[in-house]
């Protein structure tokens, strides 16, 4: 196989990256120097092909580089194509191959970043000096971007930078980034290619039981940890319905039609079970959803703690914040109290259109039989940051992989992986988006 140069570079690029320990663990006071050395590697490569940047760092250590390519209409809305370039923290004795080294084995790319999301970095970075060296003519602009600090809401990342440098996406209506485009089976040989259309949107809660400290000889049912695990527990063991948001509906409508399937709401989790692991992806984002997670009361077994708490993570569906926060307060009882945390609100983006068209076609001319599946995201991206700006976004890093080859599991995951033939038609498709969009 004769790889072409974008191929080659895209590869090479992927590794490089994941050399670069950038890792964030969300404490400022733990803060190294990683994810600044990437964004100037990413910025001295685009230099190198003549293309400007800006490079910005709110904080030391938290550095992201922007680059525009100017396109042909400039009537036209720009398209932000954006990476992370932070890496969650790793267990080196839980992998069998260092996570830092970006060894290839078998055909399998290693490393900490590999899947989120060096390898999109890594592959726009090769496509944006393709498109520099060839002067190819891209109808709108691109504006590239390497952020900092996604694996921590953004702070100091695409957040700071809607808040702060608003200049940098002037004229932007579109964005495209991870957790989608990677292959899932269909039917047969074919293969649907998940398109995150919408996110869910993510927030914490805490639950407060209070009561009078005494002696544990003197136990009473209105006590704080009585009354807060009642509510945790209720919370836990509640199912919320499923709505069937714009994402969902076309999902089902597809791989029903595909697989002869009718899928039902009142055994929808049993139905996408048969789909194996894109089955549970699908279900997480079919409804609410709120999950106790953290525990906290008294220290010494025979006192009563005057309070108890407890942390609650909770996804929202579009538009479904404030009915799944009134249910929450209604399971928690009159006597707990429920405090709202940090949120970030979900974000929706429409399902067809000609942006959706010109990835279908892109997928298309490298997989024939491939067909692109809007369907919600369960977590969060940096797509909700440019949603301040009025930015449809949408999760698209195009990953042809083995039908049992589960890139959702891949996250954050020990021995984190990516098939290398996976990175080609990454690159492939990405330009085949980008020159078209």
């Amino acid at each position: 196989m004769t790889l072409s140069r974008l191929e080659e570079e895209a590869l090479g690029f992927v590794r490089d990256l994941i050399r670069i320990d950038s890792i964030n663990t969300g404490d400022l006071s733990t803060i190294g120097d990683g994810e600044t050395r990437a964004a100037r590697f990413v910025q001295a490569s685009l230099e190198e092909a003549g293309i400007e940047t800006s490079f910005v760092e709110p904080v030391p250590g938290r550095g992201s580089v922007i680059a525009r390519l100017r396109g042909t209409d400039p009537d036209a809305g720009a398209l932000i194509v954006h990476a992370h370039l932070d890496v969650v923290p790793v267990n080196a004795d839980a992998w069998t191959h260092p996570p830092f080294s970006a060894e290839i084995e078998d055909g399998l790319l290693y490393g900490r970043g590999a899947v989120d999301m060096k390898n999109f970095a890594g592959v726009i970075l090769a496509v944006a000096r393709h498109f520099a060296r060839s002067g190819i003519r891209h109808r709108r602009d691109l504006i590239f971007a390497f952020l900092a600090d996604e694996e921590s809401g953004g702070v100091w990342g695409a957040s700071w930078l809607v808040d702060n440098r608003p200049d940098l996406f002037t004229g932007a209506t579109e964005a495209i980034s991870e957790v989608g485009g990677f292959s899932v089976p269909l039917v047969d040989d074919r293969r649907a290619y998940l398109f995150a259309t919408a996110e869910k949107g993510v927030g914490g809660l805490r639950l407060i039981a209070r009561g009078e400290a005494g002696h544990a000889s003197r136990p009473l049912p209105s006590d704080p940890v009585p009354q807060l695990a009642g509510a945790v527990a209720r919370i836990g063991a509640h199912r919320f319905p499923v709505v069937r948001t714009p994402a969902l509906s076309r999902f089902l409508a597809v791989f029903g039609e595909a697989r002869g399937v009718t899928f039902t709401d009142e055994n929808l989790d049993a139905e996408l079970e048969d789909l194996g692991f894109v089955g549970r992806v699908i279900a997480a984002a079919a409804r609410n959803t709120a999950a106790p997670t953290v525990l906290r009361a008294g220290d010494k077994s025979n006192i009563i703690p005057g309070s108890a708490e407890a942390l609650v993570d909770y996804r929202a569906l579009p538009d479904g914040e404030d009915d799944l926060l009134a249910e929450v307060e209604r399971l928690a009882g009159e006597t707990v109290e429920v405090e709202r945390l940090r949120s970030m609100k979900p974000v929706a983006s429409p399902v067809d259109g000609p942006f959706v068209e010109v990835i279908s076609a892109a997928l298309t001319a490298e997989d024939p039989d491939g067909v692109v599946v809007p369907y919600l995201l369960p977590a969060s991206t940096d797509n909700k940051h440019f949603a301040r700006l009025g930015v449809n976004g949408y999760g698209f890093v195009p990953l042809r992989v083995p039908d049992d080859f589960d890139v959702y599991g891949q996250f954050h995951s020990a021995d984190e992986c990516v098939p290398v033939e996976s990175l080609y038609f990454c690159a492939r498709v990405t330009a085949g988006i980008l020159a078209t969009a």
